[in-house]
């Protein structure tokens, strides 16, 4: 199974975009799907993430209100809505997955890149 990543741009602050994550074999064979980025410089952060059934987020605290996670099953789809975008957004956004009976997030796609201008 893959994932890959998608929606990155350059767009001014205040602006909105959609990142989606597709998984080549389907969400269903994972946990939890998440995202995250990473700014230059920057250690890897988490972003939010969302249980194969769709019912539980999370969100990291400087997203909250801004972000939206989901997810379509029927397209195999995970999306991040990023709403009121800041320059301190701008990042490598990264989609991950944890597998059943496992800690960590094990599969991870490629990067998009978010870059907000002020």
């Amino acid at each position: 199974v893959q994932l890959q990543a998608s929606g990155g741009g350059l767009v001014p602050t205040g602006n909105s975009l959609r990142l989606s994550c597709t998984a080549s074999g389907g969400i269903f064979g994972f946990i939890v799907i998440g995202w995250f980025r990473q700014a230059p410089g920057s250690e890897r952060e988490f972003v939010a993430s969302i249980t194969r059934s769709g019912v539980t987020t999370s969100y990291t605290e400087s997203v909250k209100g801004r972000f939206t996670i989901s997810r379509d099953s029927g397209k195999n789809t995970v999306y991040l809505q990023m709403n009121n975008l800041k320059p301190e957004d701008t990042a490598v956004y990264y989609c991950a997955a944890r597998r059943p009976g496992r800690n960590e997030f094990s599969v991870w796609g490629q990067g998009t890149q978010v870059t907000v201008s002020s």
